[in-house]
């Protein structure tokens, strides 16, 4: 069965969700900052180890949309469907920290799973890794830093996600086939 996810990479505008899905899709990074309009996204496939420890091959399709408010209506569009969100901060800018609690409110009503990311690891820091660290478990998030212009962690990050998302989906399923066993009791027993 081929399992096809739906990833969101969301935060302040130049806080590096560009650089995070082009240093996963393509291993590049590009110095010079490019401003994101409406949203972009890539399609690449990740193996992943399911709840039995076996290898399965998944496909994510990663949105990166635009930080900035003028794109807000258009980015929003694209959230339905969604199976996971990276919140994206520049661990560099405490502002873009502070916003994070903004961007969980835009995604409050999406189930999927979320991942605080401290990017831009490679400069200096403003945000201690303790204090994101504490955020992200009083959210219910892991919390993983990267560094696209080195790679730290980017492929980790997305393997993370991955495993949530899948885990996710067979713990569905594996609640529906109870619901499923369940009633086809209920049935024998009342027969004959």
């Amino acid at each position: 069965m081929d399992y096809l996810f739906k990833v969101l990479i969301i935060g302040d505008s130049n806080v590096g969700k560009s650089s995070i899905l082009v240093r996963y899709a393509d291993d590049e990074f590009y110095s010079e900052y490019i401003s994101t309009i409406g949203v972009d996204y890539r399609i690449k496939s990740l193996t992943v180890n399911n709840q039995l420890q076996r290898p399965i091959q998944i496909k994510i399709q990663v949105w990166d949309t635009a930080g900035q408010e003028k794109f807000d209506n258009i980015a929003r569009t694209y959230y339905r469907g969604t199976h996971g969100i990276f919140l994206v901060f520049d661990v560099s800018n405490r502002d873009s920290f502070q916003n994070i609690q903004k961007w969980l409110q835009k995604v409050a009503g999406i189930n999927a799973i979320k991942i605080l990311i401290g990017a831009k690891i490679d400069l200096k820091r403003i945000v201690k890794k303790e204090e994101a660290e504490e955020f992200a478990n009083s959210q219910g998030m892991k919390y993983i830093e990267t560094s696209s212009k080195t790679g730290d962690n980017i492929q980790e990050a997305f393997l993370e996600l991955g495993r949530g998302m899948l885990g996710e989906i067979q713990t569905d399923f594996e609640d529906q086939l109870s619901q499923e066993q369940i009633l086809v009791v209920e049935e024998k027993k009342r027969c004959c």
